[in-house]
């Protein structure tokens, strides 16, 4: 058994440029996990909970993601195994590398999770979720994810007792499109931006994810005072947004929407938007913004564009206190004034754990069985739980978190306290600021300089 290494290896801020570099770092953090604690008892030391944590840890995309889900699944279980682990059982990671494109990667490194014996699966997102919701029924411990797909969660309401271990611990991305015309509409009650029409122009990427984002933003708008006025498609990689941007001009809307999922080709966009803008125009990307590479890439650049997520750390106590737990842990990415720390899969990762550890603790069902399977799922899913980012209660047709604030379209909360609420963010002095909803905002709308 190798010897533990030193936390200031297992993430390199440069990661776009060390993929590799980064792969190895997360399996020497995981690998570390296997050493015996002084605090658990000798007799116990084998006697361990497994949970397997499959990340894209050395493919050219999703790195950034899988990386920040593992730093904050390490996170919470280095805090739980100093307190003892669970029922005097320590906490342990198996870390498969996998590509989260390929249907057959995630069936894979579900199946080497299965072959491990894991109590539990933790992963970010796969844009497979159904192959390796399949895999997964080979063995039906908890299998807790943030994939945001509804085409996904539509398969459990189908078959909820072939996938009642799998449980989505966000709203899905529907709620992206049924949200943005409410948006809309609370930055134009701000007064700061006066929207020029009432136009709106999506582009968006050709995955799954990006084009149902692109429907419901469609069924919503139509329901609106917004008009759909611009529907430009591209396909990844993007190696150059000039044409996009003079579409962009030629509609003029007063509202964009850039419907990708990748942080530096979101970067791209706004650098050659910035350049050469829409005037006037409120700028939304989606998603993207929130991982470390966006403001490391970006910088100033970034300044004044937004963003969303549904499922990210808030802005209240208990996500101050774990952001700034986060960047003692993980000092790489800068101090609690000055940052690029993720907001996203940190948090559902922490969160996870800590959700698993409440079910053990609550069921003492520690076993490799289905039957301790099963109360665990059971558990969780008849027992709401308060994380960092927000309520997880996936006690409902689709077993996924309701979401808030609630924009008509059902499985909706009427509290972000009851729900997990949407993040829309505004990037502020290099940094990201909640700007709404108000009920744990940061920050508000402030101008941008293409105004």
């Amino acid at each position: 058994m190798k010897k533990k290494k030193k936390s200031n290896n297992f993430v390199n801020k440069k990661r776009r440029k060390v993929i590799k570099t980064l792969g190895t770092a997360a399996l020497i953090a995981g690998a570390s996990n296997f050493l015996p604690m002084p605090w658990v008892r000798k007799a116990d030391a084998s006697n361990h909970l497994l949970i397997g944590v499959p990340s894209s840890l050395s493919t050219p995309y999703g790195v950034a993601d899988d990386q920040d889900h593992l730093n904050g699944t390490i996170m919470a279980i280095e805090a739980i195994n100093a307190k003892g682990g669970v029922k005097g059982r320590e906490l342990k990671t198996f870390v498969p590398d996998y590509d989260k494109l390929s249907a057959e990667s995630t069936q894979s490194a579900i199946a080497a999770c299965i072959d491990k014996k894991v109590h539990a699966i933790s992963n970010a997102f796969t844009f497979a979720p159904i192959p390796g919701m399949d895999t997964s029924t080979k063995w039906k411990a908890p299998y807790l994810q943030g994939n945001t797909q509804r085409l996904a969660t539509e398969e459990f309401k189908k078959n909820p007792k072939k996938y009642s271990h799998v449980l989505q611990t966000d709203p899905s991305e529907v709620n992206y499109g049924w949200t943005y015309p409410m948006w809309l509409d609370a930055m134009k009650a701000t007064g700061t931006w006066k929207p020029v029409n009432n136009k709106v122009h999506i582009i968006s990427e050709q995955t799954g994810y990006n084009q149902t984002i692109l429907k419901a933003a469609k069924e919503s708008l139509a329901k609106s005072g917004w008009e759909l006025a611009g529907d430009t498609q591209i396909q990844y990689p993007v190696n150059d947004w000039a044409p996009v941007i003079q579409e962009l001009k030629k509609v003029g809307a007063g509202a964009i929407m850039c419907n990708h999922w990748m942080a530096a080709e979101e970067a791209a966009f706004c650098k050659q938007f910035r350049a050469d803008p829409v005037p006037g125009a409120l700028v939304y990307v989606q998603y993207g913004a929130s991982q470390p590479e966006f403001l490391e890439l970006g910088g100033r650049a970034m300044e004044g564009f937004c963003w969303s997520t549904v499922l990210g750390i808030y802005g209240d106590k208990m996500g101050e206190d774990f952001r700034k737990d986060y960047l003692k842990r993980f000092p790489e990415f800068g101090t609690y004034k000055d940052n690029t720390m993720g907001l996203v899969y940190t948090g559902n990762g922490y969160d996870i754990v800590n959700y698993l550890a409440a079910s053990w603790n609550a069921t003492g069902a520690l076993g490799l069985n289905d039957a301790d399977f099963k109360k665990n799922c059971d558990w969780i899913r008849t027992n709401p739980f308060r994380g960092v980012c927000g309520m997880m209660d996936m006690n409902n047709e689709y077993q996924e978190a309701l979401h808030f604030p609630d924009n008509g379209f059902g499985n909706q909360s009427d509290s972000h306290e009851t729900g997990m609420g949407q993040l829309f963010v505004q990037v502020q002095n290099v940094q990201h600021r909640i700007i709404w909803p108000n009920e744990y905002s940061q920050s508000k709308l402030e101008g941008c300089d293409w105004w």
